[in-house]
């Protein structure tokens, strides 16, 4: 799913064009749109550029290679398999911006969420020394889950936040399903995401962290403890959260840095930025995915509820679109920060 996320939104990108795709040996050699067969997934017709491109086989890396400046890299395989794999198409100097979880805690591979920590795009250089590379490399977006609080936590960061409580509601195409093909999520919800909940607790940090000596140092604040819960939406993650703060804000300065905060992308201009990250919405019943999850073409998060609480400081409600800023989206913006900081050239 994230796949064709990555194809529905290169169509007509300004910068980058989809030259040549690539699949496990069983889709090889038939066209793209042969491939997908009836799953294609997105609510966009599949577009006309990729139908008749020839899927070649990924484990091919030389071939594919030849073919490209750069890859995108959203695979279904084991995580050492995927290491690999990421690790073999940067030794043939093609960097590779990934959606996948298996290099996230690489200490020389950059985490990135552009608006929150382009500077560790710097430990790149230390990737690059430890692979024997002069261009290729391995850069990896977070998991799609932290991208309905990370950024409002980045936001408040003057604030000192020491402790979040944060409960997710995931859309299924978190899984990368919809509604046909897992009927038994309609009107159900599953208390439980296999390695969700370490994820959502830790990846933060790591997009907190400092760079030192070549390798990225997590950020030991604030404490995270979440739940997940799988809930009979289409698309769009929801989280619930409970902040305490060492310094004590107003609501007023809250909302305040919400709206304002912006980062590398929006000063860059890059072309898949929101122009505004963070919106806050002021109704009770505010955010909702059916009216919100699209907000800045879903490369945006929208904020509501935020009140004060009688347990922790403040608790508020975000959502974001997962396939889009959480999973496809994120990298292809992730690749628009790297190719403006001169990481992603032409060949």
């Amino acid at each position: 799913m994230v796949g064709q996320r990555f194809i529905a939104l290169l169509e007509n990108h300004p910068w980058y064009e989809v030259v040549a795709v690539a699949a496990s040996p069983r889709s090889a050699g038939k066209t793209y749109e042969e491939a997908v067969g009836g799953r294609w997934k997105m609510d966009t017709p599949m577009p006309e550029a990729v139908k008749s491109l020839v899927v070649m086989n990924v484990n091919e890396v030389e071939a594919v290679a030849a073919e490209v400046d750069f890859v995108f890299s959203a695979v279904d395989m084991t995580k050492e398999e995927i290491r690999a794999i990421e690790d073999a198409y940067a030794k043939t100097e093609t960097p590779v911006v990934s959606n996948n979880s298996a290099h996230r805690w690489t200490p020389d591979v950059p985490m990135m969420v552009p608006e929150i920590n382009p500077e560790h795009a710097e430990v790149i250089e230390a990737q690059k020394k430890r692979l024997g590379t002069t261009r290729g490399f391995v850069a990896v977006k977070p998991n799609c889950s932290i991208q309905s609080y990370a950024p409002v936590l980045t936001a408040w960061k003057e604030f000192e936040p020491v402790e979040v409580i944060a409960t997710t509601y995931q859309a299924i195409s978190g899984a990368g399903k919809t509604f046909k093909e897992w009927p038994e999520m309609i009107e159900n919800i599953i208390p439980y995401i296999g390695g969700e909940e370490e994820k959502s607790e830790q990846e933060p940090l790591r997009l907190w962290g400092k760079v030192e000596n070549g390798e990225i140092v997590k950020a030991s604040s604030p404490v995270i403890t979440t739940q997940c819960i799988r809930v009979p939406v289409l698309n769009g993650h929801t989280a619930a959260v409970f902040v305490k703060f060492n310094k004590k804000p107003t609501k007023e300065e809250l909302i305040d840095r919400l709206v304002n905060f912006s980062g590398e992308p929006q000063a860059l201009n890059l072309p898949s930025a929101p122009k505004q990250f963070i919106q806050y919405l002021e109704e009770d019943n505010r955010p909702q995915v059916k009216m919100d999850v699209n907000y800045e073409n879903g490369m945006g998060v929208s904020v509501g509820r935020l009140r004060e609480d009688t347990v922790y400081d403040y608790k508020f409600v975000g959502l974001s679109h997962n396939t889009v800023r959480g999973a496809a989206g994120g990298a292809v913006l992730c690749a628009e920060l790297l190719t403006a900081k001169g990481y992603i050239q032409a060949k």
